[in-house]
């Protein structure tokens, strides 16, 4: 955007871009490996993996649609989840445990602790066991500091070649510029792709959770067959969990290996399939409508928003009320730049789950794309109230209040937002309105 533009125009792209972006923080210190005992390179304490996921592990279940609208299924998760963090090497981490809204077949942990499912793995399982060994397994990278680990070979590596920035990247992600004097990273780098090793390591940690919880190793193994089996039949949804979990041959080997030796006594122990299936069952009716979402979804990534409109429409007649549709139907509509309906449907979507924030967000998007800027902005107030944190909605802020002619409203959201932003379009527009308005002085080379 240049600055001796005076209309006051973002494309449409822009505004679908930074519809979900946020940000996380980071903080050093050392310690000792608490699985192995040995001297690991790890440049954060307990307590900065704590706060950091405190920071940004709620951006991330937000982006997934937040929690599912069902205490009994959250409260069935983490009774189980809880069974194994009283005996795994770091009981005393503050560890919570929900199921999510996303379609696709995941499951996370940020390293302070938090942990979640999506719907979409949940509805592939068919036991207890399972389950326990999908959340064992999140434990197992908490407990072995996986993501620390990590982060400190990056901090490493930002040291390395100067104090300027550090370059993000991953498989899945776009990569991102960070200033060293933002000092913060996005919550992709922490969900980054986990090392063979650490697959390997998490993998064992949760079968000697599970085993000692009560669950039948063989838990562990149907959990594998079910990944592979997905690999097969239903790859795009799966893709997100083999990019930051990396599944392979050995893997299963091992897996099988140690459920028939180190764990063979255990072999008798529980699955609780009926369990299970009963604590799902309200999950499970929903099956059909999910899978249509998924397919819509992968129509969307493929920019093919006319078979994905036609996927979710199907989706939404079995569920008119799923909060999931509602969202990706207005996502769509922004898409196909029908920008009234987009409205619609994220209104409907508000007050099906009107303590979740990205309706709000796709809300203030579709007005302040039909102008409505006094509405957009108070949806991107209640956004911002509901998930603070995210520079978007800061810039998205100023943007509606300069359009409104406020501008020393508009000035204080665009300082706000280059204090966390300072470069791409958005910084150039904000930094560029500060200029023109007299807030700030244009750096040299432009004078």
């Amino acid at each position: 955007m240049r600055r001796n533009n005076k209309t006051k125009s973002i494309s449409r792209r822009d505004f679908l871009w930074i519809a979900s972006a946020s940000s996380a923080g980071m903080l050093v210190a050392c310690a000792v490996n608490p699985v192995t005992g040995k001297h690991q390179l790890v440049l954060m304490s307990e307590g900065e993996e704590v706060a950091l996921d405190k920071q940004h592990s709620p951006h991330q279940f937000s982006s997934d649609f937040g929690e599912v609208q069902d205490p009994a299924l959250n409260k069935y998760i983490t009774d189980v989840g809880l069974k194994m963090t009283v005996l795994s090497h770091r009981p005393q981490m503050p560890y919570s445990f929900r199921a999510v809204n996303a379609t696709y077949v995941n499951a996370y942990a940020f390293p302070g602790g938090s942990i979640a499912t999506t719907r979409g793995i949940l509805l592939e399982l068919e036991n207890e066991a399972e389950l326990a060994a999908l959340l064992g397994h999140e434990i197992g990278h908490v407990n072995a500091r996986h993501t620390a680990g990590r982060m400190s070979k990056a901090m490493l590596l930002n040291a390395a070649v100067g104090a300027g920035a550090i370059l993000i990247s991953s498989k899945n992600e776009t990569a991102g510029l960070i200033t060293a004097g933002l000092g913060s990273l996005g919550s992709g780098l922490l969900l980054a792709k986990y090392s063979r090793d650490d697959e390997r390591q998490a993998d064992a940690l949760g079968m000697d959770y599970m085993t000692k919880a009560g669950y039948s190793p063989d838990g562990m193994i149907g959990l594998m067959d079910v990944l592979k089996s997905l690999s097969s039949h239903k790859p795009n949804a799966i893709e997100a969990m083999f990019s930051s979990h990396p599944m392979s041959d050995e893997r299963y080997q091992t897996a099988v290996q140690s459920s028939n030796t180190t764990h063979a006594s255990a072999k008798g122990q529980k699955l609780s399939k009926e369990r299970y299936m009963d604590q799902t069952a309200k999950l499970r009716k929903l099956k059909d409508a999910i899978e249509l979402m998924q397919d819509g979804q992968k129509e969307m990534g493929q920019q093919n928003f006319t078979q994905a409109e036609t996927q979710l429409k199907a989706a939404l007649k079995k569920a008119p009320s799923d909060y999931v549709g509602l969202v990706l139907m207005a996502n769509c509509q922004l898409a196909m730049e029908k920008y009234q309906a987009a409205e619609g449907f994220a209104e409907k979507a508000k007050k099906v789950y009107h303590k979740e924030a990205q309706g709000h967000h796709l809300g203030g998007i579709a007005k302040l794309l039909q102008k409505k800027y006094s509405s957009a902005y108070q949806d991107f107030m209640t956004y911002d109230n509901l998930l603070p944190g995210n520079p978007n909605t800061t810039f998205l802020k100023g943007y509606t209040q300069e359009n409104m002619e406020h501008k020393l409203e508009a000035a204080s959201e665009y300082k706000r937002y280059l204090q966390a932003v300072n470069q791409g379009e958005q910084a150039d527009h904000a930094r560029g309105r500060l200029i023109e308005w007299g807030y700030i002085e244009a750096p040299a080379q432009e004078q």
